[in-house]
C-alpha cells in the first residue's frame, strides 16, 4: 500500500517538474530511489509497539532475575563460610587450637606468634575473602557451641541482625 501511494505521488511530482527533461528510464530510476528511501525503515508506531513489548517483558522477568542474584549471593556466602570452616579445622590439626578472636581469620594467612607448627596459608590465594557484599567476615572464638568458633556475614546491609537478604549468615546451626 505504501509503495503504491509512493509511486503515484512520485510519478505526479516528477511528471509536473520535468515532462521533457527526463527520459522514461530516468523517471523510473528516480521513483525507485524516492520510494525505496520512503519504504525502508520503521514507523514511529512500530517502534513504540516494540518498546512496549520489551518494557512488559522486563517488568515481568526483571524482578525474578534480581531475586536469583540476591539468592546467589546468600548461597555464595554460605559456601565461603564452609570453606573457611574447613581451613580453620586444618589450622586446628596443625596448631592444636583454633585462632582466638583477636587473631581472627588472619591466622589462616599469617602465622600467629605463639604457634609452633603452621603449614599455612590455609586459604587459597593467601588472603581471607570478603563476603559477596564486600564486607569482611566476622570471627568469634571461643563460643558456647560446636564448633567452638563462629564465622558471620552480616548480609547485604553490613550490620548485625536484619531480615531477608540483610539477615546474618553464620556457620552456627540453628
Amino acid at each position: 500500500m505504501t509503495q503504491t501511494l509512493c509511486l503515484r505521488w512520485s510519478a505526479r511530482r516528477i511528471s509536473r517538474e520535468s515532462r521533457n527533461r527526463f527520459s522514461e528510464k530516468d523517471m523510473r530510476d528516480r521513483m525507485r530511489r524516492v520510494c525505496g528511501a520512503a519504504a525502508s525503515g520503521y514507523t514511529l508506531i512500530e517502534m513504540l509497539v516494540v518498546l512496549t513489548i520489551i518494557g512488559l517483558i522486563m517488568g515481568l522477568i526483571g524482578p525474578r532475575v534480581l531475586s536469583y542474584l540476591s539468592d546467589a549471593r546468600v548461597k555464595t556466602a554460605r559456601l565461603q563460610i564452609e570453606s573457611l570452616s574447613s581451613a580453620l579445622d586444618l589450622f586446628y590439626l596443625d596448631a592444636g587450637r583454633y585462632p582466638t578472636s583477636s587473631e581472627g581469620l588472619d591466622a589462616l594467612t599469617q602465622k600467629p606468634s605463639d604457634v609452633t607448627v603452621w603449614n599455612g596459608p590455609y586459604v587459597k590465594g593467601g588472603h581471607v575473602p570478603v563476603d559477596p557484599w564486600g564486607h569482611p567476615y566476622q570471627y568469634r572464638s571461643p563460643v558456647d557451641h560446636t564448633p567452638p568458633y563462629e564465622i558471620v556475614s552480616f548480609g547485604s546491609d553490613g550490620r548485625e541482625g536484619g531480615t531477608g537478604n540483610a539477615a546474618d549468615i553464620s556457620n552456627k546451626e540453628h
